[in-house]
């Protein structure tokens, strides 16, 4: 709940509910308790520091909070991280949902008696889809899986992992994929922000081949509001793909940014900012397209998404604009020592 969908997630909920939130995030490189500053001293809050695959850690929160539903964000989320390195995505997509669904179905089945109301919602990726070619169909939620990447991997086989537990055990879960996130609060790692940071201090804006690989874009307050309304009234042991309809390619998706910031900047020594465009090697496996088809969630469920990509582009950029202090404190590793400081020994 201190990364980048999670954060967004919470300042939604409680912006708009009066039920509270325990929230548990490991703090990672990705994870942000500044993203968090708006609910500071809020009771309905409740911050801990701490691993999903901690199973006494977890067993203790749920005996202590007794939550009615779980949402699972937490997940290593790079591609190229997870290509150079996959052991913390098999320790923590893989181990730590397995450990989170063991503590979910104890709390389960001893303190609520197999409430037929409890929720665990398993927030998931379009790549354990793999790839589409430029005519194929949109992902449903029947494509057969056929993860390319690490990352890809560890995720299918933690959706893997949460329908055998609905199937085994009846607990009642709910699994949602996603396509590309953008939006405020997102980790600079990722391209919108990565382009948009390195364009503003004049840095190359690495694309990789050809940039024509396609994502369909989502803004994350669209994710949001679908998963309020599948933990509201999905039907346990289905899953729903939610999609933006927003396909472009990483090129135009570049050469998009470099024009808002041109417009936003206009004194910018580095306007236009697309000549700092350079094209580098590809990177291995890089799947060429994704696309969903949010179909289901639209008829079952009424959800469809509501922010116009370029208006929510535009918007991205402003955000990330006007809050130059969060982007130096989520890179800077005094961010690090102020963390170890201050949740080092968290419990709650």
């Amino acid at each position: 709940g201190a990364g980048f969908i999670g954060a967004n997630f919470v300042l939604g909920w409680c912006a708009r509910h009066d039920e509270p939130v325990v929230n548990l995030d490991a703090l990672t490189y990705a994870g942000n308790v500044a993203s968090l500053a708006p609910l500071a001293g809020n009771p309905r809050h409740v911050f801990v520091r701490g691993d999903i695959g901690d199973a006494d850690r977890v067993a203790h929160l749920f005996a202590a909070h007794r939550p009615r539903a779980v949402v699972h964000f937490a997940a290593e989320s790079h591609v190229d991280r997870s290509i150079h390195d996959a052991a913390a995505f098999i320790q923590t997509n893989v181990v730590g949902t397995h450990t989170l669904l063991e503590c979910a179905t104890r709390h389960w089945v001893d303190a609520t008696g197999r409430d037929p109301a409890f929720r665990f919602l398993h927030v998931s990726t379009d790549e354990v889809y793999g790839s589409l070619g430029p005519d194929d169909a949109a992902f449903s939620e029947t494509t057969p899986y056929a993860p390319n990447s690490p990352y890809a991997a560890s995720k299918a086989a933690s959706d893997h992992l949460v329908r055998a537990w609905h199937h085994t055990h009846g607990l009642p879960t709910l699994t949602t994929h996603c396509s590309n996130n953008y939006g405020p609060l997102q980790f600079p790692e990722k391209l919108i922000p990565l382009m948009l940071l390195n364009a503003r201090t004049g840095k190359p804006l690495p694309v990789y081949g050809d940039g024509a690989n396609v994502r369909d874009w989502l803004h994350v307050s669209d994710h949001c509001a679908a998963l309020r309304v599948v933990l509201d009234r999905g039907v346990p042991g289905r899953t729903w793909n939610i999609g933006g309809k927003a396909e472009r390619r990483n090129l135009d998706l570049v050469h998009a940014l470099c024009g808002i910031l041109d417009t936003m900047c206009p004194d910018s020594p580095h306007r236009p900012h697309a000549s700092l465009i350079t094209f580098v090697t590809d990177r291995p496996g890089h799947d060429r397209r994704y696309a969903i088809d949010a179909a289901r969630i639209a008829a079952e469920l009424g959800w469809t998404p509501a922010v116009r990509f370029e208006d929510g582009l535009a918007q991205t950029v402003r955000w990330y604009l006007d809050h130059a202090a969060w982007v130096d404190g989520v890179t800077s590793g005094r961010y690090r020592d102020w963390v170890d400081l201050h949740y080092g020994s968290t419990v709650a």
